[in-house]
């Protein structure tokens, strides 16, 4: 799934063999592993988590919480992007895409120490899969209407129907953390390499090992070999910084651009550099029909030349090249080019022309006045950017959109607002105009995208949760979505996503700015860490990572 930021067959799909990553070799590292008693790793959470709940997860922090913590039948690694056993130890898929089929593992425990069984994979995807909950997760396996079906054949075998092929369907459980259905601690109880062990809001999460993991070494040491992991909650990036150049921190997941150059110029050692990556920055206008904004800036927002005028007015290559430092790209659409399977190439980046922005403008009835933009019934185009506070690279980026859409006599008020607030301006109130933000992409597959493409997601972001398509091109893109969802013929599905991204470079619900570097940082303190460019870059192989001198 994609997540806002503030993503059983053993072969490798297309999309696995898609980018190239230049890392060191997993097994050369467990190679090196310590003995048990690893050490603390400490790194920075970049806003609250938003819930516990693995099923209800949508932002970053409670993303990296959720893989951190949780159990999931299988895993991607994000090294060779091939699907590798979790919990499960085989799966099978049915020729028609409908239906899979896992062997458990026996003997696990989850970490208060209830054991684990079949019913609990079949509680966990009922939940999933209840409309009421509106999991992010699960609307991934929303390929058509109807129930799942969970037949529960032994403790340690199940099935799992679905109403329709789902395309994809095994590596789509990477992103699936198992419930306990008879804990009394729900959600607390967790089978990943960590649990939360205390929470103080506003200032940290604290993990510590799962006595009860799995997962041994070739030596029979039980993982992982940390003994816990200090999320200290900090949305200021400056502060980051200077906490990880004290040493007080063991890593930066993700690194701004300019303290990449800074650290290349004093440390290069801790840097790291692993290419474009799939994560992308965007704008877009809130058009809910119930949001408390005015009728007229409404009928801007919805209207598909205003859009594209907005976007053609924006100069990409400058957000590029001033605020990333030649670390982005500008982006050409959905998926990022490193996506090099599923990316439509016939697409380009959005040319900058204020000009013919302001033509377009002009042909929707717009008129410049003493330098102002005016719409047809005199109302001055003023709006907000609403952006996370702290975020230095899209507090700049929006200033630069300001200035640019100055130049076609728009004004724009650039706001920023903590996570929270953002989020609940959102997804609840609808009280924005129009948001900064990213998206964190964590699968190469668009299957991973249901969640944000579908008309009747949660995170279809400018209008969420409709109960039918509003619009003729979002209904076709349903159509779409599903349709290469729920086919097993990967040129079909090929296709029918091209045709997706056509259609959203078309009409700009998001006006996709730039795809960043996936630039990290680590400690030489960390021993066997082998960032990459799918998330969680530095810490995807948490549970054989060690820090040393604790």
């Amino acid at each position: 799934m994609m997540r806002r930021e503030e993503k059983l067959k053993q072969s490798v799909s297309p999309c696995g063999k898609a980018i190239a990553v230049a890392v060191l070799c997993l097994g050369s590292l467990l190679a090196q592993a310590p003995a048990q008693g690893g050490g603390q790793l400490r790194f920075c959470l970049r806003s609250e988590p938003k819930t516990f709940d693995p099923l209800k997860v949508e932002d970053d922090a409670s993303g990296a919480i959720r893989y951190l913590t949780g159990g999931v039948l299988a895993r991607v690694n994000r090294q060779t992007q091939d699907l590798e056993p979790g919990l499960a130890i085989s799966w099978k898929v049915s020729k028609d895409g409908r239906q899979i089929s896992f062997r458990l593992r026996s003997g696990i425990s989850f970490s208060d120490g209830t054991p684990f069984s079949a019913e609990d994979v079949a509680y966990t995807i009922q939940q999933l899969m209840d409309p009421a909950l509106h999991s992010p997760t699960g609307d991934a396996f929303r390929s058509g209407a109807g129930n799942v079906e969970t037949k529960v054949i032994s403790p340690s075998q199940i099935s799992i129907r679905f109403p329709a092929p789902v395309a994809g369907l095994d590596r789509l459980f990477d992103q699936v953390a198992i419930l306990s259905q008879r804990s009394p601690k729900k959600e607390m109880a967790v089978l990943g390499p960590f649990m939360v062990a205390d929470y103080k809001p506003g200032s940290s999460v604290l993990l510590k090992r799962n006595p009860n993991y799995w997962k041994t070494d070739e030596q029979g040491r039980r993982l992982p070999y940390l003994d816990s992991i200090q999320l200290d909650i900090q949305k200021n990036r400056d502060v980051e910084m200077l906490r990880f150049m004290r040493g007080e921190l063991d890593l930066i997941n993700s690194l701004d651009s300019e303290y990449f150059d800074k650290l290349v110029a004093t440390s290069p050692q801790l840097v790291h550099d692993a290419g474009p990556s799939l994560d992308s920055e965007q704008l877009w206008f809130n058009e809910v029909a119930k949001s408390p904004i005015p009728d007229y800036k409404k009928n801007w927002f919805r209207s598909t030349n205003f859009r594209r005028a907005i976007s053609g007015a924006i100069n990409r290559e400058d957000l590029s090249r001033v605020v990333f430092h030649g670390h982005a790209q500008p982006a050409a659409g959905p998926f990022s080019p490193a996506n090099k399977f599923w990316f439509n190439s016939k697409l380009k980046p959005q040319t900058y022309s204020p000009d013919a922005a302001l033509k377009e403008l002009q042909g929707e009835g717009f008129r410049m006045e003493n330098g102002t933009l005016k719409d047809k019934d005199g109302n001055e185009v003023v709006f907000s950017i609403i952006t996370n506070s702290g975020n230095q690279s899209r507090e700049r980026m929006a200033v630069l959109i300001q200035d640019d859409l100055q130049k076609i006599g728009i004004h724009v008020n650039v706001v920023t607002l903590d996570q929270l607030s953002l989020i609940e301006r959102m997804t609840q109130t609808f009280d924005y105009e129009a948001i900064l933000l990213g998206l964190t992409n964590v699968d190469l597959d668009p299957n991973g995208e249901m969640n944000v493409w579908l008309s009747s997601s949660e995170n279809h972001q400018w209008n969420p949760q409709q109960k039918t398509p509003e619009t003729a091109w979002e209904a076709e893109i349903d159509q779409l979505m599903r349709a290469q969802a729920s086919s097993s013929d990967v040129k079909k599905r090929k296709e029918a996503f091209d045709r997706v991204q056509e259609i959203v470079v078309e009409q700009e619900p998001f006006i996709f700015l730039i795809n960043r570097n996936s630039l990290s940082a680590v400690s030489t303190a960390v021993h066997g860490a082998a960032p990459v460019i799918l998330s969680p870059q530095t810490f995807w192989n948490v549970e054989w990572l060690t820090v040393s001198g604790k």
